[in-house]
């Protein structure tokens, strides 16, 4: 069984399923699975991945698990009893053979609320499956080799005291077994320049901090969900601050790319959230621009904290963290460089949010490769109330 405790999921699931039950408890969406690497064929597994989508769906929150999220500062008590009672709907996934040769369809479609947790751990079910089955001799050693290089690229150099990577890898990871070694070794050996893992049951077992804050698809379903689309972007910011009440201040600043975001995020949440994640296009452009418009709007650069993301390795973290020095606090996650570096490419593959009450969302990001809707003419409306520039 691959996955095992609903804990085995990220972190901003569980954040952004806090403000679903809180604000927008009667919400229903539809999730779509995209492989974006070429000449995969799933469909040989397809029965494989049913069968551990099933077992996924019997599994409960455990006391233990219960008490565990209680202890985190910004879960709260209604929301956590509500985890008590809750299960993954099987009756709202369906996984069959898609139109192209060797393609998948996964759809996701229901409430919001009991639907949000399906796509971690089902992206991962279809990682595992597919790898045990076409990598059944994995090289080991060489991906201890590669994990080791990387964290002395950081460990061996003094200038680095203050570097901070996570690990961000659990949708794309190449197996849970080797999720859960890459972060017990950072964890041994890095000291206090690993920062913990999004991975919330990989934080329980080996007490490691939990992180994470709000994900793509919370502003997407906030298209349909605020006063109009041209503010979908500020009522998202506005609706999280008063959930979060100044916790869990990092916003995601790439669902309509740079230009809208700076568009949106004025003064007031300039110094209402402590910083911002990067997650498409240039880091090196966008932070430079978040720094002057940090400065433009009268708050000072060097108590905020970017976070970049967006697939990153060590060694460009390493670049970012030096040109950043001094100017602003920094973080990194790192994902599939860390979870599945083991000699294969690893999948490229998402499970997008597409529609939300009826009306078809879309993230339109900096790399147009990220782009995904389902409905063109709504993808060329989006745009040019965002005054997006043409793909």
């Amino acid at each position: 069984m691959i996955i095992t405790s609903l804990l085995d999921t990220d972190l901003y699931k569980f954040t952004m399923m806090q403000v679903v039950l809180h604000h927008f408890p009667a919400a229903h969406v539809e999730y779509r699975y995209k492989c974006r690497t070429p000449k995969v064929n799933l469909v040989p597994y397809l029965d494989e991945i049913r069968e551990e989508i099933h077992k996924l769906c019997k599994l409960q929150f455990t006391e233990p698990e219960l008490q565990y999220l209680r202890g985190l500062r910004f879960m709260k008590s209604d929301f956590v009893d509500f985890l008590g009672l809750f299960h993954m709907p099987e009756k709202c996934i369906t996984v069959s053979a898609g139109a192209a040769a060797g393609e998948i369809d996964i759809i996701v479609k229901g409430p919001w609320l009991h639907t949000i947790l399906f796509e971690i751990p089902v992206l991962a079910i279809v990682n595992e499956v597919y790898f045990r089955n076409v990598c059944r001799d994995p090289a080991w050693e060489e991906g201890r080799n590669r994990l080791q290089s990387k964290m002395q690229l950081v460990t061996d150099d003094p200038a680095l005291l203050d570097f901070r990577v996570a690990e961000y890898g659990t949708r794309r990871r190449f197996s849970k077994k080797w999720h859960e070694e890459v972060v017990v070794t950072m964890k041994a050996q890095m000291g206090s320049n690993f920062a913990g893992t999004s991975n919330v049951k990989l934080a329980m077992k080996h007490r490691v901090t939990p992180l994470g804050t709000m994900g793509h698809e919370y502003l997407q379903a906030c298209q349909a969900l605020g006063p109009r689309l041209r503010d979908s972007q500020v009522f998202a910011l506005e609706v999280w601050a008063k959930e979060y009440r100044g916790d869990l201040g990092i916003a995601l600043s790439d669902v309509y790319g740079m230009d809208a975001f700076l568009r949106d995020f004025d003064m007031y949440f300039c110094k209402l959230f402590d910083g911002a994640r990067h997650d498409s296009g240039d880091p090196f452009a966008w932070g430079e621009r978040l720094l002057a418009h940090y400065l433009a709007n009268r708050a000072d650069p060097r108590t905020k904290t970017l976070v970049f993301s967006d697939a990153l390795t060590i060694p460009k973290a390493i670049e970012l963290a030096k040109h950043f020095a001094g100017r602003c606090k920094i973080s990194f996650g790192i994902g599939t460089n860390l979870t599945n570096d083991l000699g294969h490419e690893p999948l490229q593959i998402v499970m997008k949010m597409v529609r939300c009450n009826g009306q078809p969302v879309a993230k339109v990001s900096d790399a147009p490769e990220k782009t995904m809707c389902d409905d063109p003419a709504y993808l060329a409306y989006l745009r040019q109330v965002f005054q997006l520039p043409p793909p």
